[in-house]
C-alpha cells in the first residue's frame, strides 16, 4: 500500500521542495566550499556549525566549554566535541584566542574564510528557496 497517497498533495510537494533545496545546497552541490563540507560531514558537525554561527551572529562570546555545549550530548561524546573544535581550529575555519580577562580561557570565533563561505552558503540556500516557491 502506498502511504504517500494518504498524505495531502500540498504537504508532499512542500516536503519534496525542502528535500530538493537541502540536498542541492549541501551534499549535491559541487561548489560547496571546503569549510562548509567539513561541517556537513556528519550530524554533529552540521549542528555545531549552525549553533556556532548563530551564537556568533548574536554577538555571544564563545568559550571552549560553551562551544562544546552548543549541541546536545546525544550527538557526540565530549572527546569528539573537543576534537571537532580543535580540528576546525587547525584547518583555519575557527579562530582560537586567549581571553583578555583570563589568559587560560579560550575564546572561539569563525575565521574570515568560514564567515564568507557561510554567507555564500546561506545566500545559495535562500536563492534556491525562492526558486522552489
Amino acid at each position: 500500500m502506498n502511504k504517500v497517497a494518504n498524505i495531502d498533495s500540498k504537504s508532499v510537494d512542500a516536503a519534496k521542495k525542502l528535500i530538493k533545496r537541502v540536498l542541492s545546497t549541501s551534499i549535491n552541490n559541487p561548489n560547496t566550499p571546503t569549510s562548509i563540507s567539513f561541517f556537513q560531514s556528519d550530524t554533529y558537525r552540521f549542528y555545531f556549525l549552525m549553533s556556532f554561527m548563530w551564537e556568533f551572529f548574536e554577538s555571544n562570546e564563545i568559550s571552549q566549554e560553551y562551544a562544546i555545549s552548543l549541541v546536545p550530548k546525544k550527538f557526540a561524546s565530549r572527546i569528539k566535541r573537543l576534537q571537532v573544535l580543535k580540528q576546525a581550529v587547525q584547518l583555519g575555519f575557527i579562530n582560537e584566542a586567549s581571553s583578555t580577562v583570563d589568559k587560560r580561557r579560550r575564546i572561539y570565533t569563525p575565521s574570515n574564510l568560514l564567515i564568507e563561505d557561510f554567507i555564500i552558503f546561506t545566500e545559495v540556500a535562500n536563492a534556491r528557496h525562492q526558486d522552489v516557491l
